[in-house]
């Protein structure tokens, strides 16, 4: 990879990216609370589970098929399945998270000034954008590759994953760093089967994560955003 687009894709990627993704924790606190999680180990089992159950079947397959839409300039399927994104948000807070981190991505993309007229059209004229289709919109415009945009997006979901039990576990700083470099396999399975995975074949279905999220909107005491 070239290094100019190796540096955009440590800046689009970070968590400390300033579009709020280090504000969520995706159901996380909600297992937590439930004592689901609760140690190294059951964290380490919640993310492997969320990570290859749910992440590698949906969101980083549309993120997949929005990349390569994006870069042919196909506005029909990027219409098409930020749609089915948007729709697969099955509580108010995963759906609302997306919109909020897609909509603060946009921004800043249009504020660098990052875009051609045509993307930056296509993202004004969507009602909403959800966070995958801007990434993907982020991807084509930096000229970033496919394959370790795909790879950074699963890291970063993760890198979240395991900074949230760090926080409330609570794990020490050396206990989360260990598990990152126990996940890298992980990970790239992931993003290998998110690569090859036919639509027929890809779902979100994970009532019990789904359930966590709706917990978690009414749950008394939080830090993460609902």
């Amino acid at each position: 990879m070239e290094a100019s687009a190796l540096l955009n894709l440590l800046q689009f990627a970070s968590p400390a990216l300033p579009i709020g993704a280090y504000s969520y924790s995706q159901g996380l606190e909600a297992a937590l609370a439930a004592g689901i999680v609760h140690d190294a180990a059951s964290a380490r089992t919640w993310i492997l589970r969320q990570l290859h159950e749910v992440v590698a079947q949906w969101e980083a397959p549309v993120t997949w098929r929005l990349m390569h839409a994006w870069a042919g300039r196909d506005w029909q399927a990027v219409d098409d399945w930020s749609e089915r994104f948007i729709a697969s948000r099955d509580s108010a807070e995963f759906r609302a998270e997306t919109i909020q981190m897609g909509y603060s991505l946009s921004r800043l993309l249009v504020e660098l000034d990052l875009l051609d007229a045509d993307a930056q059209a296509q993202l004004q004229r969507a009602p909403e954008v959800a966070l995958p289709t801007a990434y993907a919109c982020a991807v084509a415009a930096l000229h970033i590759p496919h394959e370790a945009a795909l790879l950074a997006m699963l890291f970063a979901w993760a890198e979240n994953q395991v900074l949230v039990c760090v926080k409330s576990v609570p794990l020490g700083q050396v206990a989360g760093q260990r598990m990152l470099l126990s996940l890298r396999d992980e990970i790239a399975a992931a993003a290998r089967h998110a690569q090859t995975v036919a639509d027929g074949e890809m779902s979100n279905w994970a009532p019990g994560l789904s359930l966590l999220s709706m917990r978690h909107e009414v749950q008394y005491s939080r830090l993460y955003r609902s």
